[in-house]
């Protein structure tokens, strides 16, 4: 595998506004449709979107959110998921390059979705770091992810989400909300810790 960078991100999103189609498969709408519900119907107060691509998942999202922060790693695709969000006045689109720290400080709910197998181990275990961080208590942390390899990958896809939460440093009750042959939809909140 030779992995992609956020350079041949950007290109292709500049050569196509939607180069896998998530807008228009149908199996990009069943994943979007059980990312929706493992979120809950909401409303849902702050919520943080790493890696929105072209916003395709950030449109669904925004209408049960009080407040969206789609961040994105590329120009080009910042561009793309702020036109997506025109409707939404309380989403904002903006560029984060992972493992840069979010826009604000503590969230309800994280969306990681088709991003963790392009960062090395290092970088996804910040990420994780991050995430357990950022989630405030009883939050609810949404991972998204496939579980075959693509030639693009920096690291092989199967048991991803596992490994996150594992180098998360936290532990996290978690169920899987929609997993097929291709991908796995997982819900995980933190555990609280025991009372001494």
């Amino acid at each position: 595998m030779t992995a992609i960078d956020l350079v041949g991100f950007d290109d292709k999103f500049a050569a196509d506004a939607d180069p896998w189609r998530t807008f228009t498969s149908h199996d990009e709408a069943v994943k979007r449709a059980a990312i929706l519900h493992g979120l809950g119907p909401g409303p849902i107060g702050r919520v943080l979107e790493l890696a929105s691509g072209n916003g395709s998942n950030s449109v669904a999202i925004a209408p049960r959110a009080l407040r969206l922060d789609a961040t994105e790693g590329t120009p080009e695709g910042t561009r793309l998921t702020a036109g997506a969000l025109v409707r939404w006045p309380r989403a904002q689109a903006s560029v984060l390059a992972l493992p840069a720290l979010p826009p604000r400080p503590v969230y309800d709910a994280i969306v990681v979705a088709e991003i963790l197998y392009y960062l090395s181990p290092r970088v996804m275990a910040s990420v994780a770091r991050m995430a357990a961080t950022a989630l405030r208590p009883g939050g609810c942390l949404i991972l998204a992810h496939h579980k075959i390899d693509f030639y693009d990958f920096a690291q092989h896809a199967r048991g991803i989400n596992r490994r996150f939460l594992d180098r998360s440093g936290s532990r996290w009750h978690a169920r899987v909300v929609r997993s097929t042959a291709r991908w796995e939809v997982v819900s995980a909140r933190l555990a609280r810790p025991a009372v001494e």
